[in-house]
């Protein structure tokens, strides 16, 4: 598991390029028959990358509880999965559920013994979990693709074209803080988040994924008027604190699963910048 520290935005504005990197990028959340886990400070996230195979893969194995505090990993949690690749089931105490490409899965506080599998060893899934911090246990539930509640938005006029897929959100089910959905860009547009953002009240999380491996996004972030960008290839996780900016612009349409915690779980609550002072 590697440990995030939170960085400071007056610090942020010095580091160069690798530093930047570090800081905020994680380049390889999966890796075959692995867990991989990024715990960061920021809003207390857990971000996962589970790649089942050829065997089974327990998540308890790949906890440290000394990190945690905790007896298991959801004793003071909620998780939310999503599957980017063959079909997968995901068992926990007295559940079992199938994932297929693009379902998602919100597991609440007390879930025990989460184990991952892929049904197809041809076919691998592929599971990104986001993990925060609760206070109460609501259900735990399946969303299919087609469940997800679904907001256009952008023109292909301002290269923005895309769909928005809330699959944790509260138009949806109940979480404690978490929120998490998939924005599909459309052929021909390239930007998101673009006049960009900010809110001081949440922290973001963006695991860019559908990008080919001749392309690559442009994540611009940092203070609006000290923007930096840091390169990300495909999924690649990039951790967004509440006092950046987080937009893309890919070589290409991409997708990217981004979630979101902290104060409140109001979607539409940003601090818009304005295009004529962002620098």
């Amino acid at each position: 598991m590697f440990i995030n520290y939170n960085s400071n935005p007056i610090d942020a504005k010095s580091y160069e390029t690798e530093r930047l990197r570090s800081e905020f990028l994680t380049e390889d959340l999966f890796t075959t028959d692995g867990v991989n886990m990024v715990y960061s400070h920021i809003d207390r996230v857990v971000a996962i990358g589970v790649s089942p195979s050829n065997k089974p893969l327990s998540l308890d194995e790949y906890v440290d509880k000394k990190a945690f505090g905790t007896d298991y990993f959801l004793q003071r949690r909620e998780l939310g999965i999503v599957n980017l690749g063959g079909k997968a089931e995901i068992r926990c105490k007295g559940h079992s559920y199938q994932l297929e490409y693009l379902d998602a899965l919100y597991l609440g506080m007390g879930e025990q013994d989460i184990e991952f599998e892929s049904l197809d060893a041809e076919k691998p899934s592929s599971l990104y979990c986001l993990s925060a911090p609760a206070h109460h246990t609501y259900p735990s539930r399946l969303i299919l693709q087609s469940e997800a509640k679904k907001v256009e938005l952008g023109s292909v006029e301002n290269a923005n074209a895309r769909v928005i897929n809330q699959y944790l959100h509260p138009e949806v089910l109940p979480t404690c803080q978490l929120c998490l959905g998939i924005t599909h860009l459309q052929a021909g547009s390239v930007w998101n988040t673009m006049p960009a953002h900010t809110h001081e009240r949440r922290m973001e999380a963006y695991l860019y994924f559908n990008v080919k491996p001749s392309q690559v996004v442009f994540h611009f972030m940092g203070e609006p008027t000290e923007t930096r960008h840091i390169i990300v290839r495909n999924k690649q996780l990039v951790l967004s604190p509440s006092w950046s900016i987080h937009s893309g612009c890919g070589t290409q349409n991409y997708s990217f699963i981004w979630g979101m915690l902290g104060e409140n779980q109001t979607f539409d609550d940003m601090d818009f910048i304005d295009m004529n002072t962002i620098r």
